[in-house]
């Protein structure tokens, strides 16, 4: 079982009593306004215990069971991912290796050969996978193919990827662990998402990119992204090894980040004329829907760590 410290077993149970708080907030509109529509609130606030107790649970099992919970995440996102955007029927040979790199994309991590790591997708991979196209013999498409299906490789497994990384790194915070660094990007990630919607529908008005998201304001984003890095002035020496100011650059980091990982998928979704990545999450959508903000703020922020303390 993965050993949780002090700090981090505060910020866990903070979470739940936030959870809970959240529920009987709904529990109390439901009963005082009756004629309340309030079913997107209950589908939300179920996904959000299912979500939270998911991953607590495997954030708590041995570290190699965690890293394979993680590929599976990769997995499922990048199976959402392929199963919205169109894909040639030559692809599937192609798709096949993309899917197997996975486990060997976190293998390597789990038997701390991280120079491997590194480099797996957007080297090896990046160069077998045009290679079995081309002997597919299909050259119909195939350039619009080959960027997409790396694209998304990149997005869902790589990047995604470096949450399982934060974990392996040695620990810098004896009160929090690596597990610390882990739950300061998971949480700050989410509550920058909660904070600029907060923010915008408080006192957004200026739309920044109506073509793509028309709910994105610079109130918002302004709101929002001051909100996260105040709070991480505060959060981040106590889950992570980062000074107070330079924590408020890793808020900052993950403010701009998330917003532009979000407006990248609402892109995607645009393009697409849907609405949702998918509906495995009731209120949530798809896994892409969820972790749009991770693919962007995951690699940055553990690339910040690791330069400034690796």
């Amino acid at each position: 079982m993965t050993s949780i410290l002090p700090h981090s077993q505060h910020v866990m149970v903070s979470v739940f009593a936030a959870l809970v708080a959240g529920t009987a907030v709904y529990l109390w509109k439901s009963r005082t306004t009756p004629d309340g529509d309030f079913l997107e609130l209950k589908l939300r606030i179920r996904s959000w215990w299912w979500m939270v107790g998911i991953i607590f649970v495997a954030l708590f099992l041995p570290l190699q069971y965690t890293i394979v919970f993680f590929g599976f995440l990769s997995f499922m996102a990048l199976k959402e991912f392929l199963s919205i955007v169109p894909i040639r029927l030559a692809d599937r040979r192609v798709i096949f290796w993309a899917y197997l790199s996975i486990p060997l994309h976190y293998y390597w991590l789990s038997i701390e050969w991280y120079g491997m790591f590194i480099i797996f997708i957007p080297v090896y991979m990046f160069l077998y996978l045009p290679m079995v196209a081309v002997l597919i013999g299909d050259t119909n498409g195939f350039i619009r193919s080959a960027g997409m299906i790396h694209w998304s490789m990149m997005l869902t497994v790589f990047c995604l990827s470096h949450m399982a990384y934060l974990l392996v790194l040695p620990s810098k915070n004896p009160d929090a662990g690596s597990l610390g660094m882990l739950l300061f990007l998971l949480i700050f990630t989410q509550l920058n998402d909660v904070s600029q919607y907060v923010c915008g529908k408080s006192f957004g008005k200026r739309k920044i990119i109506p073509k793509v998201s028309p709910n994105k304001t610079w109130g918002g984003f302004i709101g929002g992204g001051i909100t996260i890095v105040v709070l991480s002035y505060f959060a981040a020496p106590y889950l992570t090894p980062l000074t107070p100011l330079e924590g408020m650059v890793a808020g900052l980091i993950i403010s701009l980040s998330g917003f532009i990982g979000d407006l990248v998928i609402s892109s995607v979704k645009r393009d697409l004329k849907i609405k949702d990545t998918g509906h495995l999450i009731p209120g949530h959508g798809g896994i892409l829907d969820r972790v749009d903000s991770l693919m962007f703020t995951a690699p940055l922020f553990f690339h910040y760590i690791y330069y400034l303390y690796y």
